[in-house]
């Protein structure tokens, strides 16, 4: 059973925007909106780090990042040029600090924070150093490439809780169908591509039922029969963050059907991400509360966002750009 204990959105303390764009209020079946340029800082001081980001600082750095200085030589403090602060400056600086780096909702998630480093070593569907035996394994991993290039999956790869999936320092895309995350807890998903997914109800991701706690990040999803990302039947905390969504028609999915009233409890953040010329569903919600900040959307076929059945949405400084009017607005269809 979904129980949900969240506070109402206009609880949700707002997050910081960090460029120009519209800003619409929240709302619950409707909606009003207006178009400010600039938008003021209202977040309020970040919270005190949570125990993950404790655990997250004993680990070793990722590969080729010194522990203390980062990517490069190790340079005396007196002769440091002076760096721009990115925004996972500290997330990429150890492996593992990336457990702690989710904002929103997916903000809890640790993936396979307290497991062993897997390697995978195979592009195959299955069998030995493949992505697939790590996902299905019962225990908690950490899941490193030590290989580029594509994994055809001629099945759904089923997750199982506690796995944090890592493509960052190589170039791994998924093809054929997508990942499945069913009935599992604590899953991240970084730096991974998807694409040219095939079959009847397949998506890029598919997240259902009663998943907790997830975190997408830095994925590109491209080009699936039915959508990238689908977060249904009483799935909640979860984070969607700095995705690039492009040639697809039905991208995202929040909320099974206009009959199902447990999805209530379906609580997602979206912020940073791309919507590059997909034509719908940016994303289409039902019943759920979802926060949503610093989203791009551009040369959109039918509706931006789509606040459906009991919706909840708070929405803060996005850009919606049609760039063969020339026009940048908000738009946002309300039933």
């Amino acid at each position: 059973e979904c129980v949900d204990s969240s506070p109402h959105l206009a609880e949700i303390p707002p997050t910081r925007p960090n460029f120009m764009g519209a800003r619409a209020s929240c709302f619950s079946r409707l909606c009003c909106c207006w178009i400010s340029f600039p938008s003021p800082d209202p977040r309020p001081p970040r919270p005190p780090p949570t125990p993950a980001a404790a655990a997250a600082a004993a680990y070793l750095p990722c590969p080729g990042m010194d522990a203390e200085t980062g990517p490069g030589t190790v340079t005396t403090e007196a002769h440091r040029p002076p760096q721009p602060r990115t925004p996972y400056a500290d997330a990429d600086r150890t492996l593992r600090a990336l457990a702690a780096a989710a904002e929103g909702f997916g903000r809890r998630a640790i993936g396979g924070l307290h497991g062993a480093l897997y390697h995978v070593t195979s592009l195959q569907d299955d069998g030995h150093g493949t992505l697939r035996e790590a996902c299905r394994a019962k225990e908690p991993l950490w899941i490193v490439f030590e290989v580029s290039g594509d994994i055809h999956l001629h099945t759904y790869l089923r997750v199982s809780s506690h796995k944090t999936i890592d493509g960052r320092g190589q170039r791994v895309r998924l093809t054929g169908k997508g990942l499945q995350l069913k009935d599992c807890h604590h899953v991240i998903v970084c730096n991974l591509q998807f694409e040219a997914g095939r079959g009847h109800d397949v998506d890029g991701i598919q997240i259902k039922p009663g998943s907790t706690n997830i975190w997408i990040d830095r994925c590109s999803l491209a080009d699936y029969d039915d959508g990238l990302i689908d977060i249904t039947r009483q799935s909640t905390d979860i984070t969607v963050s700095r995705c690039h969504f492009a040639r697809h028609d039905k991208t995202m999915l929040i909320g099974a059907d206009p009959t199902h009233v447990d999805d209530r409890c379906i609580r997602v953040t979206i912020h940073h991400c791309f919507f590059d010329g997909t034509r719908q569903r940016h994303p289409r919600l039902r019943f759920g509360k979802v926060h949503l900040y610093n989203n791009y959307t551009r040369d959109w076929g039918i509706y931006a966002v789509c606040a459906g059945v009991e919706a909840q949405v708070a929405h803060f400084n996005a850009l919606f750009q049609m760039l063969a009017t020339g026009n940048t607005y908000l738009e946002i269809i309300s039933f």
